[in-house]
């Protein structure tokens, strides 16, 4: 699978969270010629872990310079229930990991998730008390790009848990294959009693991250999204298969 040195990984989450940080997210106005998108549908079989009616599917946009080199991909994925999601995200890894590339890209997956999915046996470092808090979680090697995003996010002290499928799923994988991965993490329900300002914030200060590392520009009128509530006293299954 090819895909640009830096490759910003997404499921496509009901809320339309994955489709507003991609569709806000696009080539610097100042020189829109730099590059150009490029998009591609992608379909890979699951018949390896006995699954035959399902495959692992999603799309990739590219942004491709003027000489045709990717520098930067967004992958869309859809979103799968247990069991099937552990084995349509190795899948989709592992071709990352055996790609075209003589380097292995680093891999940047934002997610927003509640408060109540996440538990921490340390404290977080906050580095700004008039924003929503970013949380970066470094996995495998470390590149200049992950460096970079580190410096822009708070770091989580100590162990801690997560209880949300996709992304438990994604932190265990990533750091089997040993992918450069940062995850950034916006936590809802911490600081806005207004669920839907909280989660806006969040996806601003994400995109705004995003756009400075990938040298692109984010435009908050380009954003269409309406997250949902989702009761904090619901539970995901599986979640112990990923710990």
């Amino acid at each position: 699978m090819k895909v640009g040195s830096k490759l910003v990984f997404l499921f496509r989450d009901s809320e339309g969270f994955s489709t507003a940080i991609s569709d806000s997210l696009h080539p610097n106005p100042t020189n829109p010629s730099s590059v150009t998108l490029l998009e591609e549908p992608f379909e890979l079989s699951l018949e390896p872990y006995g699954i035959k009616d399902v495959k692992a599917s999603g799309t990739l946009l590219h942004f491709v310079d003027h000489q045709g080199f990717y520098q930067v991909s967004f992958l869309l994925m859809q979103n799968y229930e247990p069991p099937v999601l552990a084995c349509a995200v190795n899948e989709v890894l592992g071709k990352i990991a055996r790609g075209e590339s003589s380097s292995l890209p680093t891999v940047l997956v934002p997610f927003i998730v509640a408060s109540s999915m996440l538990k921490r046996d340390g404290r977080s470092l906050t580095k700004s008390e008039n924003r929503v808090p970013i949380y970066g979680v470094q996995i495998g090697p470390e590149t200049d790009t992950t460096k970079a995003v580190a410096a822009r996010t708070e770091k989580l002290l100590g162990s801690f848990q997560v209880h949300h499928e996709p992304l438990a799923c994604l932190l265990q994988l990533a750091r089997v294959l040993h992918l450069p991965t940062l995850i950034l993490i916006g936590e809802r329900g911490r600081l806005v009693s207004d669920k839907n300002i909280e989660d806006l914030e969040i996806l601003h200060e994400i995109g705004e991250i995003l756009a400075s590392i990938l040298n692109l520009s984010f435009s908050k009128d380009r954003i269409k999204w309406k997250p949902k509530v989702t009761s904090k006293n619901s539970v995901e299954p599986w979640r112990a298969l990923y710990g």
